[in-house]
């Protein structure tokens, strides 16, 4: 039976979403209005508007505008940089609704599944907290618990998400955006679903099976559910802990970033989508230095069909020999729609940007002696301007969370100032790689995990 006070939270969840949904109306019709009487709007105002608006929910949404603000031109620069501001953090559920919580999940014996259960939790995300327990064989275990109306949630931010791209098409777009929706509503809507998370840890800790750099967590399935997932707790540190060490332990670190990245791409076409630092730990060797990486969270993933890997190869190979039919196959092979020769230019610019220091065959930091603060910037620009004049460009589904990823990637190789020959690590990483080889791996070791085929597998 509903309490009174589970009553009240759905109400005032209900009652948010209204809210929200009437200011992000207001600030909408307000651009509307301008632009109907030939007046010049204030974006920035606007924009600052529509961050408060959305910011009451503090949900899914906050983490696709920090998604979208990694994407030149996919919304309005100051829309973009005011999102980015806003965090994605719900408050934590009590101790008398999580002990509900975790009765619907595992029944009402459910505390009996456990040696013990910490109250307090350790973590809080977008969708759901992590409590810290111990398992009758000892083993420390974490319980990531979904927060309750998460579906409805969800349904709700994409609709605002919806009103974001309607904003974007009134201000004359460089990107048409109705593949990026579908994509990012397809992730969100995944995330919800925690056995497929737990398929998803499954696959990687095949694939890392026996790997010293990288950790993968165990799932135990009898205490796991579509909305529980729990798995044995990996001890670490917070990567920032790192970020004052010797260069040498911060290139381990990096080294191990970069191969958790980019060997399950290109050898079994899957990525992390979602490289926030807080979804790695640090964990040490016995003399206390850095020597590996725990990988945390696998909510966000995605699977790409082999061609589409020969495609991002391709594309490097293009632009390491000034091969332009070579990239322009491979972002044709991608499925970005209407090139043009002045397009494809301007792709080229981000392009150059992203494999830029994999194209340099020698020891450098990824910004290379450029201030972190005005990393990509330059190119951001150029791409913007670019795309105004002579868009706009259809961007493909697969391409949104793989740009994010590898930003995100980026990010994290700023953060540790590691300095490393990045073209040899790349260059080692898909040598011998062909498709037939990785739809082979697909079929049998995501099939072993549970985790369904990419479209377009063969």
């Amino acid at each position: 039976m509903t309490s009174d006070k589970e009553r009240n939270r759905l109400t005032a969840r209900v009652q948010r979403y209204g809210r929200v949904g009437a200011n992000v109306g207001g600030v909408v019709a307000r651009i509307a209005s301008r632009r109907l009487f030939g007046l010049d709007p204030d974006r920035d105002q606007d924009a600052a508007a529509l961050a408060t608006a959305l910011g009451g929910l503090k949900g899914p949404i906050m983490k696709v505008a920090q998604l979208l603000a990694t994407i030149p031109e996919a919304l309005p620069a100051e829309y973009a940089a005011e999102l980015g501001q806003l965090q994605s953090q719900a408050p934590p559920m009590g101790w008398p609704f999580v002990r509900r919580r975790m009765a619907a999940e595992l029944g009402p014996d459910w505390e009996s599944k456990f040696a013990s259960f910490e109250h307090e939790a350790a973590a809080s995300a977008s969708l759901g907290q992590v409590h810290s327990a111990r398992a009758h064989d000892g083993r420390f275990l974490a319980a990531k618990l979904q927060y309750p109306d998460m579906q409805s949630a969800v349904e709700a931010d994409l609709k605002q998400l919806n009103v974001l791209f309607s904003i974007h098409r009134r201000m004359r777009p460089a990107i048409e955006t109705s593949e990026m929706m579908q994509e990012i509503a397809a992730r969100l809507r995944e995330e919800l679903d925690y056995a497929l998370e737990a398929s998803h840890m499954r696959l990687y800790g095949l694939i890392f099976a026996g790997e010293p750099l990288i950790r993968v967590p165990e799932v135990l399935p009898e205490l796991s559910t579509k909305r529980l997932l729990t798995m044995n707790w990996l001890s670490g540190r917070r990567l920032l802990d790192y970020t004052g060490r010797p260069l040498k332990e911060r290139n381990q670190i990096a080294r191990a970033m970069f191969r958790a990245w980019w060997f399950p791409f290109s050898h079994y076409g899957v990525i992390h989508g979602d490289p926030h630092l807080g979804n790695y730990t640090v964990f040490e060797d016995g003399e206390g230095a850095a020597a590996g990486i725990n990988l945390l969270d696998y909510g966000c993933m995605r699977s790409f069909a082999p061609k589409f890997i020969q495609g991002v190869v391709d594309l490097y190979r293009g632009l390491l020999t000034n091969d332009r039919a070579l990239i322009v196959h491979a972002y044709e092979t991608w499925g970005f729609g209407g090139l043009s020769n002045e397009l494809i230019d301007i792709l080229n610019i981000w392009a150059s940007f992203i494999y830029g220091p994999m194209l340099d065959d020698r020891v450098r930091s990824i910004a290379d002696e450029i201030s972190p603060g005005m990393y990509g910037r330059r190119e951001a620009f150029k791409v913007h301007q670019g795309l105004r004049e002579k868009g706009p460009v259809k961007v493909p589904r697969e391409f949104v969370f793989m740009d994010r990823a590898a930003i995100g990637l980026g990010g994290v190789f700023l953060h540790l100032n590691a300095e490393l020959n990045f073209h040899r690590l790349f260059d080692d990483t898909i040598a011998g790689v062909d498709p037939a080889d990785v739809a082979r791996r697909q079929l049998e070791v995501f099939t072993a995990a549970g985790v369904p085929l990419p479209e377009g597998t063969s």
